[in-house]
């Protein structure tokens, strides 16, 4: 089973608004562009990831988006529950009643590789795929120290 475009777009935006949420709020908008995401789909996730505290708006001119939290408290897991999105193997849906009413022979094997999934997404948080990609060292988040880096970059 593969993870919709749903739950890829909403962690690929969610990146991309930890690389570059340290230049002030991120516009829908800038996010649209330079990932290729249409904006109306963006306001459809970004309204499920604001319910959840995951992000935060500040109207007006000047606004956009920022993070509802650190990177490093906002695991890949958080954001794809958000979007009301999982990777679920089984063929009921978790509820035990995949053959005929009853637990098929496999439910369990299924249930646990998707539990062994979610914990592997609940384990990733955004500050770590920024570090795991080595999106810092291309240039693609602004060093603190140096006020280096550079451009936007598309996220995969």
């Amino acid at each position: 089973m593969r993870l919709s475009t749903k739950g890829r777009y909403a962690v690929t935006a969610m990146l991309d608004l930890t690389l570059h949420g340290g230049e002030g709020p991120v516009t829908l908008a800038e996010i649209s562009e330079t990932q290729g995401i249409s904006l109306s789909y963006l306001e459809q996730l970004f309204a499920c990831l604001r319910n959840k505290q995951l992000v935060r708006g500040v109207r007006g001119p000047g606004g956009g988006y920022y993070l509802g939290r650190d990177a490093a408290e906002i695991s890949i897991a958080d954001i794809i529950c958000a979007v009301d999105e999982w990777v679920e193997f089984t063929r009921c849906g978790g509820n035990q009643d995949c053959q005929e009413g009853k637990r098929c022979l496999t439910h369990n094997l299924w249930d646990d590789l998707s539990n062994e999934i979610y914990n592997f997404l609940g384990n990733i948080t955004l500050a770590q795929l920024v570090e795991r990609g080595g999106l810092k060292e291309r240039g693609c988040v602004k060093d603190k120290e140096s006020g280096g880096g550079g451009g936007k970059a598309k996220v995969a």
